[in-house]
């Protein structure tokens, strides 16, 4: 039998609960976080605020030391590092200088491409950026050395506190800096970044879709380029820019080169954002039409841009008028971003993945009273023996994995309605430090009756299953669109060998009100039911275009 699964180690780029609202509840413990696990102090973050204050100390986190625990788990930094709080490296540090920009972030010394990216796209949405970065902080009075994120993990929103001790070699910054060297925003979001995952080697290789996601509570698609490019992906592209979704690229790395420069100017095994698509109007004597752009940033910030037509003052910029250039807000500046025709986006780079705003990117106030979708979140787990089969290719043990019923409904009766179904699994990143990884994972979907409850061995012999996940892969996240005929169906999530625990979240989006059903074998006799109104985030019924956007009833 073919293996479905498809491995990630050469690629080095990888991959609401309403957000808090402090200042009518100031009360609010802060959750300090030190590898993913939440523990809650006795003081909220105004208090401990306040305390600091009244005993004129600095704030130093117990959770999150400035030592080497906080840098690595298996790997020295190659230099020595030297803790240094903003204000022993610049005399007038700031947080945020004339407004946070994606120009602000620059990668330093940590193979971390993948978060710069996600930061990038983030800075350009200021509601999203206000959520994940409070701008009620920073070096002037009632500066107390004491800073605050916030981060969607698995389902809900948490703050993540942290010192501003940031790792230093002679002097500067050596992860994320910004390009104004007293501006500090970047630098402490990676370092509370890090904190939730366990530290800083532990954002070593990623895909972007992942701190997307952690950014904004959204779900990620990936979408393969080159000759496997959808046929119409500019207009997909188009219709997420439109609905505020968030866009990273990459390449293939190269086994044997790390972050090798091809001689086009782009970067193999890199994160890129992009920060906008446009379709340009052109006419000239004897030639008009369209041009379909992409504009790309690579986040290193330099000069390292790509070097083919419509890159910096090549040629093709003569095509366009003054005035167009201007509302593009076109620059030649070696920034790292540069703009290329779709044609050539698409056939260079290989991977695209756009993360789509969903019901926990927002408050409801921020939303308006907008359609609302419909979506489902639920939390399960393997283990070994009990609930952990493997994929259908180990039939005898496939069905003890945990099966979820959902009910497709459509009002106009015979249409077939779309699903999003994410499958996520928890924790994996701080689980580096003890020799643990991504999991191989993926999903399949079942068309049953409306009386059938668990499913046993015997189904699964004689039923083919009606989607599956695209692959099965060492992601955070896989995730599919699935078009589905009205009826009731079952989802089995799994790992792709039997007897490999971890804990999942199944999310999963569709475009009308359904309900959600979720059995998991306890004992080999009787499921565990809970039944869960689930909403869904958002649908895209083809690839033309969005059916609907993300909301709240009035």
């Amino acid at each position: 039998m073919k293996d479905p699964r498809i491995g990630l180690r050469n690629i080095q780029s990888n991959k609401v609960i309403v957000p808090p609202d402090y200042g009518n509840n100031a009360n609010k413990p802060i959750p300090s976080t030190r590898g993913g696990d939440l523990t809650t102090t006795s003081l909220s973050y105004e208090e401990l605020k306040a305390k600091l204050l009244k005993e004129g100390r600095l704030f130093e986190d117990p959770d999150f030391p400035a030592n080497d625990s906080s840098l690595f788990y298996s790997q020295r930094p190659p230099r020595q590092i030297q803790w240094l709080r903003p204000s022993e490296i610049c005399s007038n540090p700031e947080f945020i200088t004339g407004g946070a920009s994606r120009f602000d972030v620059r990668q330093g010394e940590l193979g971390d491409c993948w978060l710069l990216a996600a930061i990038a796209c983030l800075s350009m949405h200021e509601k999203l950026f206000a959520q994940i970065v409070p701008d009620d902080q920073g070096f002037g009075p009632g500066y107390c050395g004491l800073f605050r994120f916030n981060f969607w993990r698995f389902g809900e929103w948490k703050e993540v506190v942290v010192d501003d001790r940031l790792p230093t070699v002679r002097g500067s910054l050596v992860y994320i800096h910004s390009t104004e060297k007293n501006e500090f925003w970047s630098a402490l979001m990676e370092k509370a970044y890090a904190k939730l995952c366990g530290s800083y080697e532990a954002l070593k290789g990623g895909t972007t879709s992942e701190a997307l996601e952690d950014f904004t509570g959204g779900i990620a698609e990936m979408f393969e380029l080159r000759q496997k490019a959808p046929p119409e992906l500019f207009q997909v592209m188009l219709k997420s820019q439109e609905r505020s979704s968030l866009m990273a690229c990459s390449i293939q790395a190269d086994p044997n080169r790390y972050e090798a420069e091809l001689p086009n100017g782009l970067i193999m095994g890199h994160a890129y954002s992009v920060t906008s698509v446009k379709l340009l109007d052109i006419s000239l004597p004897g030639r008009s039409g369209q041009i379909p752009l992409v504009r790309v940033r690579n986040p290193w910030g330099n000069e390292a841009e790509w070097k083919g037509a419509w890159s910096d003052k090549s040629r093709e910029w003569q095509l366009i008028s003054p005035d167009v250039r201007q509302q593009l807000g076109l620059t030649f500046d070696d920034d790292g971003e540069f703009w290329m025709s779709f044609e050539d986006f698409k056939n260079n780079f290989e991977k695209l993945e756009i993360c789509h705003l969903g019901p926990q990117s927002f408050s409801a106030e921020q939303h308006g009273h907008q359609h609302v979708w419909e979506m489902c979140i639920e939390h399960g787990s393997w283990q070994r023996r009990v609930s952990a089969g493997g994929c259908r290719n180990y039939l005898e043990t496939f069905w003890i994995n945990p099966q979820f019923r959902v009910t497709v409904a459509d009002p106009h009766e015979g249409n077939e309605g779309t699903m999003i179904v994410g499958l996520m699994q928890k924790d994996r990143r701080k689980l580096r430090a003890e020799g643990e990884d991504l999991l191989t994972i993926g999903y399949a979907i079942y068309e049953v009756s409306y009386q059938q409850g668990t499913l046993g061995l015997n189904f699964f012999k004689y039923n083919a299953s009606k989607a599956r996940s695209p692959a099965f892969i060492n992601l955070r996240e896989v995730c599919g669109r699935h078009k589905l005929k009205p009826g009731h169906y079952v989802i089995v999530p799994s790992t792709f060998q039997p007897n490999e625990e971890a804990d999942f979240m199944l999310r999963i989006f569709s475009e009308q009100p359904q309900k959600a059903e979720f059995f998991l074998k306890i004992d080999g006799t009787c499921p565990k039911v809970s039944i869960v109104q689930f909403t869904c985030l958002f649908a895209i019924s083809s690839y033309t275009g969005y059916r609907g956007i993300v909301g709240y009833k009035e």
